[in-house]
């Protein structure tokens, strides 16, 4: 499996950010908001990691960021290839094991359908 996550795959355009949100499906749990837009086009397999302002501190953030990120990274071939999908960080998270957020991960996604071999 590939487990980079290289730079090109971040979706880092605002419009483009703004269209998976407003267009996708939202699934959530206590530490995950993920937002899913399924047949992505020119999006596809691009991911994205937010936690805003109200978790705290620039170093909190951070952290969940790449907590965030970890978990997708290590569970991206897992994930059908024409999604783009952000994951937004929430309180309850803060703090949390990377093992939770993987976990948190994989069922959102599994809920949300872009689980590959999940049929839902």
């Amino acid at each position: 499996a590939m487990y980079k996550l290289p730079r090109r795959r971040m979706l880092k355009d605002k419009k483009d950010f703004q269209r998976v949100r407003h267009c996708g499906r939202s699934y959530a749990d206590r530490c995950l908001v993920m937002y899913v837009l399924k047949d992505a086009g020119e999006l596809s397999g691009m991911a994205a990691f937010a936690a805003g302002k109200k978790l705290g501190c620039a170093v909190v953030r951070t952290r969940m960021k790449r907590i965030m990120r970890e978990a997708y990274r290590l569970n991206q071939d897992k994930i059908v290839d024409s999604a783009a999908v952000i994951l937004v960080g929430r309180k309850a998270a803060i703090g949390v094991k990377s093992g939770v957020m993987e976990k948190s991960f994989l069922k959102l996604a599994r809920r949300a359908g872009i689980l590959k071999g999940s049929v839902d």
